[in-house]
Order: C-alpha cells, then structure tokens, then sequence
C-alpha cells in the first residue's frame, strides 16, 4: 500500500508544472480578446472617470498583464477566486452553488454509460454477427455520430414535450429530486460514451474469447459464464477504463451544452454567461476548475489501473524499488 501511496503523490506532483502552463495560457489567451473589463464590470453604464480610475486600481487594470498574471496565481493558490465581474460576487461563492448539478449530471451519465455499454458489448461479442450483434452495432454508430446538443434536443421533444414523462427545463433542489429532472439530460449526455465504450468492450471481449486461457477453460469444462464474467470481463476492462476516463472528460464540456438545452443552471450556464459578458475571473475560474476535473480524472484512472491490473501493480513497484 505504501507504494501506491508514492506513486499518488508523485503523479499528483507532476501535475503541478501542467497546471503552471495551462494557468497562464488561460489568463493570456481570455485577455487577447477585444473587451473592455470596465464595461463588463458596468454592465455597460456610463460612469465618471474618478469612477473608472477607482475601478482600474481595485481590479490591477493598471498593472501590466505579467504583473496582474502574478497577481492572480497568488490569490488562486489561497483560494480566493477573486469576484465576478458581472455578477459583483465571489467566484467561489457562485461555483459552490452551481457546482452539485453539474457533478451530479456528469455522475449519473457516467452511471448509465456504464450499465448500458459493457452489457451491450458482452452481448455483442458473444452474438458476433447475428442479427442482434448487428442492431446493437448500429445503435452504436448512431450514437457516437450524433451530436450532444441534438441528442438532448430531440429527447427533449419526445420524452418531454410529446410524451411528458420528464419536466421540459430546470433541475430540483434535492438530489433525490434531481435524479428524476436530470434523468434525460443524463441520458443524452451518456450517448457518445455509451457507443465507445460498447465498441470496445465487443471487440476487446471477441479477442478474450478466442485467447488461450479462454480456450483452455473451456476445454477444462469451465463453464461459459464463468469465462466470461469472471475471467475474459476482467481483462477487458482495461481498455474500457481508458476510454471511460477520457469520455468523462468530455462529458464536463458536453455538460456544457446539455446545461443549456435544459436551462439547468449548472456550471456550463455559468461558463457561456461569463464569456458574454467578459467576465474575466469568472472565466478563469471556470475554465481552470474543468482542467483540474480533467486532469484528477485522468490521475484517478491510473490509480485505478494499478488496483485491477497485477501487471500494471508489479511495475509501478519495481521502478519504485
């Protein structure tokens, strides 16, 4: 276990220089944009110049932007994420209340990503080239083609809409509640991830089946559920897991849309509003958080990977020897 513990702590230290570079990526890049951050803080209305000046100096507008990036990085490594400018609150006030839908929308994706990919696929790799094997495929493909944003609008209009079995727009107050209101936005959102993982849990499942050991228990009189679940599952899952990590990745971007589409007021709502009105620490903030998520998601799958694969295990603790 002390191992494990190492290697955690050494892949969490190689984060930090990536976090540096893409810290200062972010405040540079969001400041090459032509808008005045004065405006943004006004809403547009018109103020004096002692007016302007006060605001200039609160905000180190007057600094130069190395200075203000400085400036910056110093607060965040306290954790204060300065004030919206738009909103005339603290950032981290406003991510806090957002925060639960967005997470809770990313979950329960991953959640029924899960429970609909890796059956499909072990039924697909065990009904290879039957009618079925085809259908499956064919959702499949239907599935990783169609964009988030219209996979969200048409269930909307079906489901919602035309049958009313989900509420049309928001999200509950409960988490009890919310599984019911984010049930569909979830839905769409698992779609993309469902095909992938699906696709690659037959393939990989189709090669177990015909590797070795499989074949050997066979010949032992191993039973064909116990091959399959117990052994040939296990082996597959390596590749599912990186495809998951990566996916659930580009789930907290494709809540984005999905946040939208069903007015859920997530963090994704934030981000788009932050944009609009320049709001540059909201921005920052935002899009900082959805690296670090990334990028813990990322860290959390390689520990994952040396808990369920003793190959894996056996080398992490030899390079640490």
């Amino acid at each position: 276990m002390a191992f494990l513990i190492r290697y955690l702590l050494k892949r969490a230290v190689s984060l930090v220089p990536i976090l540096l570079v893409v810290s200062a990526a972010v405040f540079f890049l969001i400041r090459l944009a032509p808008a005045d951050p004065i405006t943004s803080i006004t809403s547009g209305k018109r103020i004096s110049d002692e007016t302007r000046a006060s605001l200039v100096r609160q905000y180190h507008l007057d600094r130069s932007l190395p200075e203000q990036y400085l400036i910056w990085l110093g607060n965040l490594g306290r954790g204060n994420l300065g004030d919206s400018f738009k909103h005339r609150q603290p950032v981290a006030y406003l991510l806090k209340a957002r925060f639960p839908t967005t997470i809770q929308l990313v979950v329960m994706s991953t959640v029924i990503a899960v429970i609909l990919a890796i059956p499909a696929g072990v039924i697909g790799a065990i009904r290879k080239d039957t009618v079925l094997d085809r259908v499956i495929s064919a959702a499949m493909v239907f599935c990783v083609s169609s964009p988030v944003f219209l996979n969200a609008i048409v269930l909307m209009l079906i489901f919602s809409m035309r049958l009313r079995w989900f509420p049309v727009f928001g999200a509950a107050h409960t988490i009890g509640e919310n599984i019911y209101y984010l049930f569909l936005p979830s839905f769409a959102l698992s779609l993309n991830m469902v095909a992938l993982m699906g696709r690659i849990t037959r393939d990989r499942m189709i090669e177990e089946l015909k590797s070795n050991y499989a074949l050997a228990l066979a010949a032992k009189g191993t039973s064909f559920a116990r091959i399959i679940f117990v052994h040939c599952l296990k082996n597959t899952l390596i590749p599912v897991i990186t495809v998951a990590g990566i996916q659930i990745g580009g789930m907290v971007v494709g809540a984005v849309l999905v946040e939208n589409v069903y007015a859920l007021g997530g963090i994704g709502a934030l981000l788009i509003e932050a944009i609009q009105s320049s709001d540059y620490p909201m921005m920052q903030a935002l899009i900082m958080f959805l690296v670090i998520l990334f990028l813990l998601l990322n860290l959390a799958i390689d520990i994952i990977y040396v808990v369920i694969d003793p190959r894996i295990r056996s080398a992490v603790r030899n390079n640490q020897a």
